[in-house]
This record gives structure tokens, sequence and C-alpha cells, in this order.
């Protein structure tokens, strides 16, 4: 049994990870590549989590409960497909998209805490603050072996990588993927589930 797009479906695409491991622009990329809308999560946060976050408060899982609901119903309700840009750094959280958006599938940017943090501190258009990395990293989960999605190294470019989920999405998992290997991008295969095999 494999962990992949069936031949039928259309994208339903969440691009995951940290703040600062570039989900807009690489998300913004995909759905170009692809042809599908894009929307970015953090749009869909209600008023008092971006005040939250905005402040250096962590949000608790009872503040993403109903914004995770309407990120999965953004994602059912999209005729044509969509990729979204969503942090979804806990596997409950991720099925919890599952389950209001099933055949969502999830493309994890991945990155080691040095490259983020700079990543961050160069930025001046997102109300995350660098200080809540460190809480994002302790609570990301990295994809499971029964998660359908693939798992790239942001040392690669945006171009870069919105290829690979392109090329991945579109060979259904059995494409090749960029893996993370000593700071540097390289090809390998992936799994069944697309996740990069080492």
């Amino acid at each position: 049994m494999t962990h992949s797009p069936s031949a039928t479906s259309l994208p339903r695409i969440v691009v995951m990870g940290v703040s600062g491991c570039g989900k807009s622009t690489v998300a913004t990329l995909l759905a170009a590549r692809l042809g599908t809308p894009y929307v970015d999560a953090d749009d869909l946060h209600p008023a008092a989590n971006v005040a939250r976050m905005s402040a250096g408060v962590p949000l608790t899982d009872d503040d993403r409960a109903p914004w995770l609901d309407t990120v999965a119903a953004t994602i059912a309700d999209a005729p044509d497909g969509v990729v979204v840009a969503c942090s979804a750094l806990r596997r409950s959280y991720r099925d919890r998209l599952r389950a209001g958006a099933p055949g969502t599938v999830v493309v994890h940017l991945d990155g080691t805490p040095e490259l983020l943090a700079s990543r961050i501190g160069a930025r001046t258009d997102h109300f995350m603050p660098a200080s809540l990395l460190g809480t994002q990293l302790a609570t990301l989960e990295p994809l499971a072996d029964d998660e359908p999605g693939t798992v790239l190294d942001v040392t690669a470019t945006p171009d870069e990588l919105a290829d690979a989920a392109a090329t991945w999405w579109r060979g259904h998992g059995s494409a090749p993927a960029i893996a993370q290997t000593s700071g540097l991008a390289q090809v390998t295969e992936t799994g069944p589930n697309g996740r990069t095999r080492p």
C-alpha cells in the first residue's frame, strides 16, 4: 500500500515547516507550477491568534483548533485543488487537516536551526518574531512513515524546491526529491510515501 496522491486526485498540498523555512515562497511557486490557487494559512488566523504571536506568545492547541478547521475547510472547498502554506508542526494538526480535507498531502521544508534563525532575522514583513523559533522547533514532529508527503531540504533554492515538489506530486511519490545532506541539496529516491530514503 502506498501513501501518495492518487492518479485522478486534484492537488491538495500543504507546504509545512517552521517559521523561516520559506513556506509561502515555495507554496506560491508550487501553485503556479500546478496551476492551482495558493493560500497562506497565516491569513486565516483569527485576530486574537495574530495578536498573541505578534507579542511572542506561543499558541495553545485550543487556539489552533478552530484555525486548523478553517484551513481544512479551505482545502476541501477548493474546486481546482489548492496549495496551502501552513506550519502544521504536529502530527495531530496534520491529522486534523486530513480529516477535514481527505487526500491532503504534505511537503515538509526542513532546515537547520541556524539557517532558519538567520532567515527570520532578515525578515521585516511577518508578524512571527524570531523568539518563537525555538518553541516551533520543539513542537515540530517530522512526517511519520505512514503520512503522505515528502521532505525537502531548504538549502536548495525556492525554484528548485518547487520543481522537486511538483515532480513528486506528478510522479505520485515515486519521483526524486531534494534531501538533506551536509548542508547541500542532492537528489535521492523517495520511498512509497514520498519520504526520502537514506
